[in-house]
C-alpha cells in the first residue's frame, strides 16, 4: 500500500477512537453541584481535551497497527481466501 493509504486509513481510526474516548473522565456541572447560570446542567466541567487527543493518538496508533497485522498476516489470509 501506498503512504497516502496508511495515512488516509490512520485518520479514520483516529476519529473513530476519537469518539471511543470523549466520554471518559468527564464530569457535568450538575455532578459537581456547581451549575453555571444559564448554561445546561449536564455542560462538562473540564474536557481535558489535551490528554484525550493523546490517548486517541497512541490507541488510533495501536488499532491502526493491528489492521495492517491482520490484513498482511497470511495464516488469517488463508482462512478467508477458503
Amino acid at each position: 500500500m501506498q503512504l497516502f493509504t496508511y495515512i488516509a486509513i490512520y485518520f479514520i481510526v483516529w476519529w473513530v477512537c476519537l469518539f471511543v474516548t470523549l466520554p471518559f473522565g468527564v464530569r457535568g456541572q450538575h455532578e459537581d453541584g456547581e451549575v453555571t447560570d444559564g448554561t445546561e446542567p449536564g455542560a462538562p466541567v473540564n474536557t481535558y481535551m489535551g490528554r484525550k487527543m493523546l490517548a486517541t493518538t497512541v490507541l488510533a496508533a495501536i488499532v491502526t497497527t493491528l489492521i495492517f497485522w491482520v490484513l498482511a498476516n497470511p495464516d488469517l489470509q488463508a482462512y478467508w481466501s477458503r
